[in-house]
């Protein structure tokens, strides 16, 4: 069948979930109980024991990788299709707002200073009473400024609503672009049934039988394989032992003080 695939580092979370899954079970935790083994590192052993649990799904997640990547590259195909082709090295960039879209914005703000100026300057005039065939032509071009600036903010609102409406609708992934096909669902449910059945399961199992059973009332030292320096010693001989004999002292012999 050749080597197993290495598993993929997005793949990577449902396996962890997949493991804790496995670890929640009743069987599972009725073992750990019986042994005594944490949970924790039972889990460290399933994440480092990842490579011999997935080879008993590697059918399974092969099928599922290979949908997967089928269902990405019509996905590219269709987003490339619709964008301009690159010519040139002017057009290896994404263009910008545009002169329109700069002049959409800046042509009501001038408009509508201009006009306000113009109408200072003539009504001013006609206040003063100087000038009055200058005042009524500022006035006029006041006014005329006055209606461009409010034509053009209007034209600029209503583009930039179809703008912005028309990014929103680019961004909203279709079925086929969010990968939620039927088909991949079920490879990578049927990969995760494989993985937790034949690869995961299996290997807990096995970890869990070979761990040595604590026996009640075991006390904080419960399933370590660890005991106390304090009950080790060679000279430890039973539960009244309260440290070894002190040696006896020497009696002094003749002629010694």
């Amino acid at each position: 069948m050749g080597r197993p695939s290495r598993l993929g580092d997005e793949d990577r979370s449902d396996y962890a979930s997949a493991l804790d899954e496995v670890i929640a079970s009743p069987e599972i935790r009725r073992l750990l109980e019986r042994s005594g083994v944490p949970a924790d590192r039972l889990r460290v052993r399933g994440l480092a024991a990842v490579a011999r649990t997935t080879a008993a799904a590697d059918a399974e997640y092969r099928r599922y990788t290979a949908l997967r990547l089928r269902a990405r590259g019509a996905q590219g195909g269709r987003r490339d299709a619709g964008a301009a082709p690159l010519s040139g090295p002017g057009d290896q960039e994404r263009p910008g707002p545009g002169v329109l879209a700069v002049l959409g914005v800046l042509t009501p703000v001038l408009a509508a200073v201009a006009a306000g100026t113009f109408l200072l300057l003539g009504y001013g005039l006609r206040l003063a009473g100087a000038l009055a065939a200058l005042a009524d032509t500022l006035v006029g071009v006041g006014w005329f400024s006055l209606a461009v600036a409010a034509a053009t903010a209007l034209v600029s609102v209503v583009a930039l609503y179809r703008t912005a409406a028309k990014q929103s609708a680019a961004a909203v992934p279709g079925p086929s672009a969010a990968g939620d096909s039927p088909a991949l669902a079920q490879a990578r449910q049927a990969w995760l049934v494989a993985l937790r059945d034949r690869g995961i399961r299996p290997f807990l199992l096995q970890e869990l039988a070979e761990a040595p059973v604590s026996l009640p009332g075991a006390g904080e030292g419960r399933g370590s394989r660890f005991s106390s320096p304090a009950f080790a010693g060679p000279e430890y001989s039973g539960p009244g032992f309260e440290g070894p004999t002190p040696p006896a002292p020497r009696q002094p012999g003749p002629g010694r003080p």
